[in-house]
């Protein structure tokens, strides 16, 4: 897998609060990396500067080999990072379609003339895309504040995958779910792996985001202060990266 975004030596300042001190962090293509950490981390502002949300300080961020400095999210979605956070910034009053395709709407022309929005065509690619990532909505014509959180987020992912998204941040996507919906965003994160597509990965619950990565960065203070395999390690070990007693094993002291 090829090196797709490569983020070197990021800081970031408010005011006198270091929020990111020398943050590093590789992703690949068609690989999940979670990044966990306690409140205060700074794992929200290293991917709002990712997202270009926030401008680094100091540091360089490569994507697809190229450096890069987003100076607002348009221009980060532009170059194919979509994020999505909890709020998931759909349009509630809008259809599952208008959602995916707003925008960027499909248009024809009436009597061969008048440029209207293609609502048929929508309904058909819409139709086609959730049936290719299996989601369980069972009405492409439904509006998203009908939905449930877990089938929000498959819209959101829909939209990524329809646009041909390469990295796609997700900030705690399994946050107010049910186990089962919790379990269905962990089926909807390994389809964009199996696209090819890069994932940061935050989420609080720590199993979940061992289940969903390929590997897991830890964030202490601005900082990363692990870097690991999934398959190597386990909660308890994350915890104390997590609380800065790394140096504190199960059986006492290292």
């Amino acid at each position: 897998m090829s090196e797709l975004l490569e983020a070197r030596g990021i800081r970031k300042h408010f005011g006198a609060v270091e929020a990111l001190r020398g943050m590093d962090l590789t992703v690949r293509e068609g690989e999940v990396v979670a990044v966990v950490g306690d409140n205060g981390a700074g794992k929200s502002t290293l991917i709002k500067v990712i997202s270009g949300v926030h401008q680094p300080d100091g540091g360089e961020i490569l994507f697809d080999g190229r450096p890069v400095r987003f100076q607002s999210p348009r221009e980060a979605r532009g170059a194919g990072i979509e994020t999505i956070y909890q709020d998931l910034a759909l349009a509630n009053h809008l259809n599952v379609g208008a959602n995916i395709f707003l925008g960027r709407e499909m248009m024809t022309r009436w009597l061969g003339l008048i440029p209207v929005i293609d609502a048929k065509r929508i309904n058909r690619e819409t139709a086609r895309l959730l049936n290719r990532i299996e989601s369980r909505i069972p009405d492409p014509r439904a509006a998203v504040m009908n939905l449930s959180g877990g089938q929000r987020q498959a819209v959101a992912i829909a939209r990524a995958m329809y646009w041909k998204m390469k990295l796609v941040i997700m900030d705690e996507p399994t946050a107010a779910l049910a186990v089962p919906e919790a379990r269905n965003v962990l089926r909807l994160v390994k389809t964009l792996k199996d696209e090819g597509i890069g994932v940061i990965y935050i989420d609080h619950n720590l199993l979940l985001a061992l289940e969903a990565a390929d590997s897991v960065v830890v964030m202490n203070r601005g900082r990363k202060v692990h870097e690991t395999r999934a398959s190597e390690t386990d909660q308890e070990e994350l915890i104390r990266y997590m609380t800065g007693r790394s140096e504190v094993g199960r059986g006492g002291t290292k």
